[in-house]
């Protein structure tokens, strides 16, 4: 199983980056596509009902301004999806994160924080998810979370 990563824009791939460079961090496979909404809705139709075919295990959405397209992908697929708000220069990204969030009853997003950190936690919760059924995504999580633990100092220099 893969992961992959979408977002809206080319605009969206300095946050979305983050994603694969934690992906790549913890030998997770991974694909990433430029899918609009708004702009390529035929393209957004035909890959979500690719995506169980194309052997995918968890999507990552990166969305700005009214960010559809986590939700609109949820509802063409059972596959999970992860929504990153991506910031927007009106509201600094609650539009997006909002917009996210507020998913009607029965089409699940899981949504993350804005920008930045939101990616990057989008790509640990995929592997983890795929780490479900791969022992070595899993060992190599734990490994990395384990390190970020020990990073963290008792006292201050």
């Amino acid at each position: 199983m893969k992961v992959s990563v979408i977002m809206g824009s080319k605009s969206d791939y300095k946050i979305m980056k983050l994603c694969e460079k934690t992906l790549k961090k913890l030998n997770v496979p991974f694909e990433t596509k430029i899918i609009s909404a708004h702009r390529t809705p035929k393209r957004m139709y035909e890959y979500a009902l690719k995506v169980e075919k194309n052997n995918i295990g968890v999507i990552i959405a990166g969305a700005g301004g009214s960010a559809h397209l986590p939700g609109m992908i949820s509802a063409l697929t059972s596959v999970p999806v992860l929504g990153v708000p991506i910031e927007s220069k009106k509201l600094k990204g609650l539009d997006s994160l909002l917009s996210i969030a507020q998913m009607p009853k029965g089409i699940p997003v899981g949504t993350l924080a804005i920008g930045e950190d939101g990616a990057i936690n989008a790509a640990l919760l995929a592997s983890s998810i795929i780490g479900n059924n791969n022992s070595k995504i899993k060992n190599k999580l734990k490994s990395w979370r384990s390190s970020q633990t020990k990073s963290v100092k008792k006292k201050p220099k």
